[in-house]
C-alpha cells in the first residue's frame, strides 16, 4: 500500500509541477485567469470541500455518534447550495469589477482596511489550524495501513500538498482537483459494498450495536445539531477558499451550475463515511481512537485491491483540501496583510514569488500544529468556529443592505469571537427551551444581534459603507 501511495503523491507533485509553469502573474496563481466553467469549478470546490473532516472526521463522528453524523457534511452541502445562487453570482459581480483577487478584498472596499485586516489575521489563525487537521488525517491514514508513525505521516502530507500548489497556485490545484475528485470518489464507492458485507448489511449492524438512538438522525441531540448548522451552513458559502474559487469562474452561469453540484454532491456523500463508521464500530467497538475508524475499515474489512484505491481516495481527499487551505493562508498573508499593509506597490512577479514562499513556510507551520493537536474535529472547530462568528453578519448584511456601515461589522466580529472564545475556554453553554447552545451558536447569533442593531441607526455615509456596491 505505500508503494501505491508513493507512486499517487509523485504524480499529483508532478502534475502540479507541470501545470504550474503556466502561472506567469498573480492573477493566475490567485484566480486561474478569471476562466473557470462549471466543471472545473464544480471539481476544485468539491476536492475542497470533502477533505479530513469529510472522511476522517465524519467516519470517527459516526463511529461514535450513529447516523447523526451525517449533519456535518449535510450542513456543508446546505451551505453551498446557498453560494451557488445567492451569494456566489452576487460578489462574483463585484469582483469581475473591481478586480479583487480575495474576499478580504471585498471586505476592504465594502467597509475598510482596518476590518479586512482584522480578518485576514483572524483568518490566518484558524485556517492554519484548518491546514493542521488536514495533515492530521493524512497521518491517522499512513499509519494504519502502512504503518508509518503519526511525525512522518504529518510531514509526507506537507511535502506533498505544498510542492505542487506553491508551483501554480489555484491554477495548479484546480487541474490536479480533477484527478483527485476521480480517485476520491472511486475509492469511497468501492469501499461501501465491503464494509456492509463484512458485518452482514445493515441488519448486521443493527444487531451488532442494538441501539435505536445510533439509527436516529437526531441522535446526537438537538444542541449538536444546531451548532453544526449554525457553524458549518455559514461557513461553506463565507469561507475565503471557496469565495476565491467563485472568483475564478469565467461567468454566473459556471457559479451556479458548478457550485450547486458541488452541493448536491456533497449532501449523497455525507451517507458514505457515515455508513463506514457505523459499520466499523459493529466489527470493531474498542478502537483507542475514533479517529482510526476509517483506516481500520480500509485495512480489515475489504480486499487489498479495494482497500488500495479507498487509501488512494481518502489521501486525495486530505491533499485536496489541504491545498486548499494553503490557498487560503497565501492570500491572507501575501494579498491581504503585506500587499494591503506593507508593501501597496509590490510587482506582480514578487507577489506570485512571495505567494509561493509564504505557501512553503505555512507547510513547515502546519507540520508544528498538527503534532501539537488531538484531533481532525478539534482542529476544524477552531476553524469553522472563528469563520462563521467573525464573518457571516459582515458578509452577508454587506452584500444585501446597504445600511450596513465599517462600525457595526467591527463590533459584530469582535464581540462574536470574543463571546465564543470565553464560552469555549470556560466550558459554558446557553440552553432555551432544552435546547443547549454552544458557544460557536451564540457567538454568531450575538453578532447577527449586533449587525442587526447598527441598522438602526443613520444610513453611513456612501465613503464608509462602500454603498457603490
Amino acid at each position: 500500500m505505500l508503494a501505491f501511495i508513493v507512486i499517487y503523491a509523485v504524480i499529483l507533485v508532478v502534475l502540479g509541477a507541470f501545470i504550474g509553469r503556466k502561472a506567469k502573474s498573480a492573477s493566475d496563481f490567485f484566480v486561474a485567469g478569471r476562466n473557470f466553467g462549471s466543471g472545473l469549478l464544480f471539481t476544485t470546490l468539491i476536492a475542497a470541500n470533502l477533505g479530513a473532516g469529510s472522511t476522517v472526521g465524519v467516519t470517527a463522528l459516526a463511529y461514535t455518534n450513529g447516523l447523526s453524523a451525517w449533519w456535518w457534511i449535510g450542513s456543508a452541502g446546505i451551505g453551498s447550495m446557498i453560494l451557488a445562487f445567492w451569494v456566489g453570482p452576487r460578489i462574483w459581480r463585484l469582483a469581475q469589477k473591481h478586480n479583487f483577487y480575495t474576499l478580504s478584498d471585498y471586505l476592504d472596499a465594502r467597509y475598510s482596511r482596518a476590518f479586512s485586516g482584522l480578518i485576514s489575521l483572524m483568518m490566518a489563525a484558524g485556517t492554519l489550524a484548518l491546514f493542521a487537521g488536514q495533515l492530521l488525517g493524512i497521518a491517522w491514514i499512513l499509519e494504519v495501513a502502512a504503518g508509518i508513525p503519526k511525525t512522518q505521516g504529518v510531514i509526507a502530507g506537507a511535502v506533498v500538498t505544498t510542492l505542487y500548489f506553491a508551483a501554480g497556485g489555484l491554477l495548479s490545484s484546480a487541474v490536479v482537483n480533477i484527478v483527485e475528485v476521480a480517485v476520491i470518489l472511486a475509492g469511497f464507492i468501492a469501499a461501501v459494498p465491503y464494509v456492509l458485507s463484512f458485518t452482514g448489511g445493515i441488519e448486521g449492524i443493527r444487531e451488532a450495536v442494538k441501539s435505536e438512538t445510533y439509527f436516529d438522525a437526531f441522535g446526537m441531540g438537538s444542541g449538536a445539531i444546531i451548532g453544526y448548522l449554525v457553524m458549518l451552513v455559514p461557513s461553506f458559502f463565507i469561507s475565503p477558499g471557496l469565495i476565491g474559487k467563485v472568483f475564478a469562474a469565467k461567468d454566473e452561469r459556471s457559479i451556479r451550475i458548478g457550485t450547486a453540484m458541488n452541493g448536491l454532491v456533497q449532501l449523497v456523500f455525507a451517507v458514505i463515511p457515515v455508513i463506514i463508521g457505523m459499520a466499523c464500530f459493529a466489527a470493531f467497538p474498542g478502537l483507542s481512537r475514533a479517529d482510526l475508524a476509517l483506516p481500520t475499515a480500509m485495512k480489515e474489512m475489504m480486499p487489498f485491491w479495494a482497500a488500495c484505491l479507498a487509501l488512494a481516495g481518502i489521501f486525495a481527499a486530505e491533499v485536496s483540501t489541504a491545498d486548499t487551505v494553503l490557498y487560503m493562508l497565501a492570500g491572507s498573508l501575501v494579498n491581504d496583510l503585506y500587499r494591503r499593509f506593507m508593501n501597496p506597490k509590490i510587482s506582480d512577479r514578487k507577489l506570485l514569488l512571495a505567494s509561493r514562499s509564504v505557501s512553503l513556510v505555512c507547510g513547515v507551520l502546519g507540520v508544528i500544529l498538527a503534532l501539537r493537536l488531538e484531533s481532525i474535529i478539534s482542529a476544524l472547530t477552531i476553524f469553522y468556529s472563528l469563520m462563521s462568528v467573525s464573518l457571516s453578519a459582515p458578509l452577508v448584511f454587506g452584500l444585501f443592505t446597504r445600511r450596513a456601515g465599517n462600525f457595526g461589522a467591527m463590533v459584530s466580529a469582535v464581540l462574536g469571537a470574543a463571546l465564543t472564545v470565553w464560552m469555549t475556554f470556560a466550558g459554558k453553554t446557553f440552553s432555551v427551551g432544552g435546547i443547549v447552545l454552544n458557544a460557536s451558536t451564540c457567538g454568531i447569533i450575538l453578532s447577527f444581534v449586533v449587525m442587526m442593531a447598527s441598522l438602526l441607526k443613520k444610513a453611513p455615509a456612501p465613503k464608509e459603507s462602500g454603498q457603490e456596491f
